[in-house]
This record gives structure tokens, C-alpha cells and sequence, in this order.
């Protein structure tokens, strides 16, 4: 339990979302965190002091004294001796204040003198989250260092659809749990490629694949979470990331993602080939859409620049190269020619003989088959769960 001990303490701001913090204390203090709640006034209209003191175990902090009894609420102290701080909702107003310096309520003035980590939850309606003063706030806020948890799409309190809700209590929980986690990978620099190529034809068709990029995203999030920082070399996919360790560089054919992986390897400590790159691309591409003029088209291919030899032909002693091998038949002969041919530490082998598995699903089915002639068989599993098995991997081998 990453959580176990910490001190946490959870600022709560006047948003439709002030509900959550009920469950959001009880899923921290579960986890065994210690929490201490400051409210602003506006929060205390949304839900009740009484109900948040019930469920973190300790009174609500809102003024900076007591005026009955004259005892003191030190945003100083406060500040010290927290572990975290997290702002769960952050309204655009409070993320305004923070942004400038303002501290005119416990809540700021306690997050100008924490020496924790600051983790800000917005919530708001779409139209005041993407905002340029807002967005421009937020972006303040990150080159000073704080963790901006960004809010999902959805339905909104204004009945409008779209992205501004508060990220779910058990997310929030779960972000702050691999903050707190051993980061085996800190400092380590991880390039990584995802998703499809696409070859063109014409200006309207491609030569192309079915790959959604799910697996190579999760290996980004996931080395992110264990402290790389992480180049994503992503081919056309709908898909987007989350950590703000991951530097994404979108490409569309296997020539750009070439360039780009040779570009950028030399300064890696390592390398992770995921991305399922097209083997031909077209000799010619026409200009115009073609046309149907007559029954039969025939296409002349050619083959596309090695991605993985290339790179495991300059791969230092220093480095490791990981690869995938997606096989119908022959699958552990066909992944040990490619591992040697390309110089790989390791490759993971995919058979689309398993029932969801490969491309387009959720899950996936793995072998790791190293140099020294080691397999190990993985369970179906949703493609998290078998990027941090790969990770895993990857962290022994260095």
C-alpha cells in the first residue's frame, strides 16, 4: 500500500463536484493515509464539513482562526507537515489564484507554503476548462511543478457533454498510489513506437494494418509511471496520453517513423519497438484519386527502411532494444530468427491463433522469449497489465 502512513491533506473548492471528496477521503483513508481537509467557504454549500470530519477522522479546517476560541489554523504547518497536497475539485477560479499568487483563503495560503507535491483535480464546465486563461493557468502550473490529474468527458451539472468532470475518486487515489511507488525506472530515457503505419496510394488510400497502438500506449503510460521519461513515436491512432512524462512525436508512414527512432535512439538508454510498420509501401503515389478504368489494379511495392535492424545494428552494450513478433504459424521459430537478425534483448511473441489477442482488443496474450533461450508464458490479460509485465522485465535485464 503506496498510501500507507502518508499525510495527505485534501483542499476542497466550491464545484458541483465537492461530493466526490466524501468518497475520495474514504478511498485514502482506506489505503491507510492519514487526511486532513481544508474547505473554502463556497465548498461548505456543496457538502457538509460535518460529513468530510466523519470520514477523514479530524476536524475540517475553513478559517484561518477560530473566532470562539481564538486558535490558530497555521498554513505554515500545515504546509510542513503534509506528504501530498491535493486540490480535488480545483475550481478555475482557485486554479486562476494558484497561477498568480493570490492567497486570500486557508486553502492557497496553505498551498504556497507546502513543500509536498501539489496534485490539482479540475473540474468545471467544458466551455471555462478549455479556455485559453484557463488552459493558460494550467500550463503555469505544470512548469512549476505541479501534478495536474486532467478531468474526463462526459455529461456536465450544466447538462452539456463534454471534458471538464473531475477524474473518478478511485483514479485520483490510484494516481497518487504510483507517485508513492519505488520508481525503478527514474532517470531512465525510453523511446518507444506505437500504432500502424500508413503508406500512401493516393491521396485518399493506404497501405496499412489493423494496429490501434492500445499496446504501445500502455507501455508508455507504464514506464512513465515508473519514472522514465518517455519518447512515444505514435502512428495514426485515435488514442491519447495521459502522463506528463511522455513526449509524443506523431508520425503516418514508416519513412517518418524511421527518421524519427533514428533521430532520437543515440540518446536512449533504451528502446521499445512496438509499432506494427508496414514491409512495403508503394513505388509510386499518384497525385490525384484513382480511378476505376478498368477491372484489374496492380500496385508495385517496395520494401520500407528496417526499423529494428537499423537500430539494433547502432544499439550500444549500454542499451537494450526490445521487439514484438505478431505470428500466425511457425510463431517460436519465426520470433528467435527475428530477435537474432535484429539484435534484440528480448521479443515479445503475439500468435493470432489466441482468442483476443493482437490487434484492436483490450487484451493480450504474451510469451517473452530471450537471447539465452529463457521463455516465459503470460495468462490473457488487459494490455496494463501486460505492459507492466514487460516493464518488469525490462527493469531485471537492467
Amino acid at each position: 500500500m503506496a498510501l500507507q502512513g502518508k499525510r495527505i491533506i485534501l483542499g476542497v473548492t466550491g464545484s458541483i463536484a465537492a461530493y466526490k471528496a466524501a468518497p475520495l477521503i474514504r478511498l485514502l483513508v482506506k489505503e491507510g493515509a492519514e487526511v486532513k481537509v481544508i474547505m473554502t467557504s463556497l465548498a461548505k454549500e456543496f457538502i457538509t464539513p460535518l460529513t468530510l470530519a466523519t470520514l477523514a477522522k479530524n476536524p475540517i479546517l475553513v478559517d484561518f482562526f477560530d473566532p470562539t476560541n481564538g486558535s490558530w489554523n497555521s498554513h505554515v504547518s500545515l504546509g510542513l507537515w503534509a506528504d501530498a497536497y491535493l486540490i480535488a475539485p480545483a475550481t478555475a477560479n482557485t486554479i486562476g489564484k494558484m497561477a498568480t499568487g493570490v492567497a486570500d483563503n486557508l486553502l492557497l495560503t496553505t498551498y504556497l507554503s507546502a513543500k509536498c507535491p501539489i496534485f490539482i483535480a479540475p473540474a468545471m464546465d467544458l466551455d471555462m476548462f478549455a479556455h485559453p486563461a484557463t488552459q493558460r493557468n494550467l500550463q503555469t502550473l505544470r512548469l512549476i511543478g505541479n501534478h495536474i490529474i486532467e478531468p474526463t468527458s462526459g455529461e456536465l451539472a450544466s447538462g452539456l457533454d463534454g471534458k471538464g468532470r473531475m477524474e473518478e475518486p478511485e483514479n485520483i487515489v490510484q494516481y497518487l498510489a504510483n507517485y508513492f511507488t519505488d520508481k525503478p525506472l527514474l532517470g531512465k530515457k525510453i523511446l518507444i513506437t506505437a500504432g500502424p503505419t500508413y503508406e500512401k496510394i493516393d491521396p485518399v488510400r493506404f497501405v496499412g494494418n489493423y494496429s490501434t497502438g492500445k499496446m504501445g500506449f500502455a507501455l508508455a503510460e507504464v514506464c512513465a509511471l515508473q519514472g522514465a521519461d518517455v519518447t512515444l513515436v505514435a502512428g495514426p491512432v485515435q488514442l491519447k496520453v495521459k502522463h506528463p512524462n511522455i513526449e509524443r512525436i506523431d508520425v503516418e508512414s514508416a519513412a517518418e517513423m524511421y527518421e524519427v527512432v533514428m533521430n532520437r535512439f543515440y540518446g536512449m538508454d533504451g528502446a521499445i519497438l512496438c509499432a506494427a510498420v508496414a514491409d512495403f509501401t508503394p513505388k509510386d503515389v499518384a497525385d490525384m484519386k484513382l480511378k476505376r478504368e478498368k477491372d484489374n489494379l496492380t500496385i508495385e511495392l517496395l520494401p520500407t527502411k528496417d526499423i529494428a535492424a537499423s537500430v539494433g545494428e547502432m544499439k550500444r552494450e549500454s542499451q537494450f532494444l526490445v521487439g514484438f513478433a505478431l505470428e500466425t504459424n511457425d510463431e517460436e521459430t519465426n520470433a528467435h530468427g527475428k530477435m537474432e537478425r535484429k539484435n534484440l534483448d528480448f521479443i515479445v511473441l503475439n500468435s493470432l491463433q489466441d482468442a483476443q489477442a493482437g490487434f484492436g482488443y483490450d487484451t493480450n496474450k504474451i510469451s517473452i522469449i530471450h537471447r539465452t533461450g529463457t521463455k516465459k508464458v503470460f495468462d490473457l490479460k488487459n494490455k496494463q497489465e501486460v505492459a507492466e509485465d514487460i516493464v518488469a522485465e525490462i527493469c531485471q535485464i537492467l
